[in-house]
């Protein structure tokens, strides 16, 4: 008999599963917190919560018997997932039963905002009929631009489709061709997207790259009279950036459901007549909350009574033996991946893994969704491992594919990574040195050697004298240290194409790049963020 704990408030249709369910017994025991919620955990297989409960490291300190514990939603951050690697324990999300309740609140703060319904409301409250203060604008007809299309930014595609409006899409990771069978035209970067909507919203997870993804630059480059929603994650707008465009003009609506500090209860946005908030309600339906109910329960009791595993968020089913045949080659690809995501030009249509020497010979398909993974993850809102990224990927429309070689080349063992992105083909290759250490061994079509961690920088130059020294004064002055340094060439000729790649301590900053950029040899610069050595994606246990 396997034990469950429910620790936040469930739909009745989950419970009643887990009533019907064989072998299973639970109790619902919410509000635990602190010491109380560690004892607790101790007496049971697995955990079912919501965003109430904070499952922290010291939680699970100590348990040997909890197996699983499943999200009833998206977002994780509230259970230490470290820790629960660590310990062994799976944590597993429920990603879609959300996204119809979110997208369908996109569109509920879009109508709101373009016919003026909470202003038109409050007016009558307070005792006024005043038709021609809230004269609205139609959908039909507008621009919409959406950035992120998985699965919510999809749906709110179909529903823009439905009130006839035209829709430009952004997401680096759905195809040219794919955005097109959707009926979605394809923008190349956010950037060449602003100047075209009427409306904009975005569905991306937040990250350090998509965090104030809209700001003062960007609202500068929109049409007068544009409106705003954000449904996602507070932070991609730049709230301070909103309240300005709010107030001189350039913007004529904002509405968000998700702010940058939350609980947030005391906001300048709250008072101002171009705005519409909610509080953070995208999957407050019945029907969402019965949904996520269900799939967490269904998720866990599958797990218990069969051993599987689906859409863990940190750890994938690997036997021992082989997880640690492929830890370092798992490694090598999965950086590979987060590489090649930013160095590339976004619109990526196929990908393609080549493994040569000894590495051919081994599970070549967990190492090819470890670069799946790498590739997709900062691009998502839903987590990503080697169990869900190539399924997420074919579902952009991005071909994949591989080839094993038994010629080993230069090295025993290697990876070549292709992605064919707007800009062309975008390749590098990697192997491992010793059992750890991730080296990069080709970019494009330059062969060179350099360490696969860290803050790198990238720069295409004219191979002449003076451009190592050039670069490395510049970062001197701008207090940025060069921790190594490789270069190559597409020949032994001196003064042809030639790359240099640098790992520095530290992010040099937008004025530093400026400067390097624009040495007059100096073609292109590129800064690539990789994880620091010896740090192992979430879903790759030490």
């Amino acid at each position: 008999m396997y034990r469950v704990i429910v620790l936040d408030k469930l739909a009745r249709e989950g419970l009643e599963l887990l009533d019907r369910a064989k072998d299973i017994e639970y109790e619902v025991r919410t509000g635990l917190e602190g010491e109380a919620l560690r004892l607790a955990l101790l007496d049971f297989d697995g955990a079912i919560c919501r965003s109430g409960v904070k499952i922290t490291a010291q939680a699970l300190d100590e348990n040997r018997r909890l197996r699983a514990i499943v999200r009833a939603g998206v977002g994780t951050d509230n259970i230490d997932r470290q820790a629960a690697t660590r310990q062994g324990i799976v944590v597993m999300n429920t990603p879609a039963g959300n996204t119809l309740s979110t997208a369908e609140h996109t569109f509920t703060l879009m109508l709101a905002l373009s016919r003026k319904v909470p202003q038109a409301h409050r007016s009558l409250a307070e005792g006024r009929w005043d038709r021609h203060a809230f004269t609205g604008v139609q959908l039909a007809g507008k621009t919409l631009g959406i950035v992120g299309l998985g699965r919510i930014g999809l749906e709110v595609a179909k529903r823009a489709a439905a009130f006839e409006m035209r829709v430009i899409g952004y997401d680096p990771f759905i195809s040219v061709e794919q955005a097109e069978k959707l009926g979605i035209e394809y923008a190349d970067t956010v950037k060449t997207m602003l100047p075209r909507v009427d409306y904009l919203t975005v569905h991306t997870p937040l990250t350090t790259e998509t965090r104030h993804l809209i700001g003062r630059e960007e609202i500068a480059l929109l049409k007068p009279g544009v409106r705003l929603i954000n449904c996602a994650r507070g932070g991609i707008y730049d709230e301070q950036a909103l309240i300005e465009g709010l107030r001189d003009g350039r913007i004529a609506g904002v509405a968000l459901d998700v702010f940058e500090n939350e609980p947030c209860v005391d906001s300048p946005l709250f008072q101002m007549p171009g705005a519409v908030c909610t509080p953070h309600l995208g999957a407050s339906t019945e029907e969402a909350q019965t949904h996520v109910s269900i799939e967490a329960v269904e998720l866990l009791i599958g797990f218990l009574t069969t051993g599987a595993v689906r859409h863990a968020v940190n750890v994938a089913s690997i036997d021992p033996q082989t997880l640690r045949s492929l830890r370092g080659y798992l490694d090598v690809a999965y950086r590979l991946g987060v590489l090649l995501t930013q160095w590339s030009s976004g619109g990526a249509s196929a990908c393609r893994l080549t493994y040569r020497g000894q590495v051919a010979d081994e599970d070549t398909r967990l190492l090819t969704a470890a670069f799946c993974a790498g590739l997709l993850d900062r691009a998502l809102a839903e987590e990503v491992n080697i169990v869900n990224a190539g399924v997420l990927l074919r579902e952009r429309g991005i071909d994949i594919s591989e080839e094993s070689r038994s010629d080993s080349g230069a090295f025993s063992s290697s990876i070549t990574a292709e992605l064919d992105g707007k800009g062309g083909v975008f390749r590098a290759a990697g192997t491992l040195f010793g059992t750890h250490m991730p080296r990069l061994i080709r970019l494009g079509d330059y062969r060179l050697e350099a360490y696969l961690d860290g803050t790198l920088l990238i720069f295409t130059h004219n191979d002449v004298p003076g451009i190592i020294g050039a670069v490395g004064t510049t970062f001197g002055r701008h207090q940025v240290n060069i921790a190594q340094m490789a270069v190559g060439r597409l020949s032994d000729t001196p003064g042809g194409p030639a790359i240099g790649v640098l790992n520095l301590d530290d992010a040099p900053s937008p004025e530093a790049i400026a400067e390097v950029l624009a040495h007059p040899a100096i073609r292109s610069v590129k800064l690539i963020r990789l994880p620091t050595a010896g740090q192992l994606p979430s879903w790759l246990p030490p």
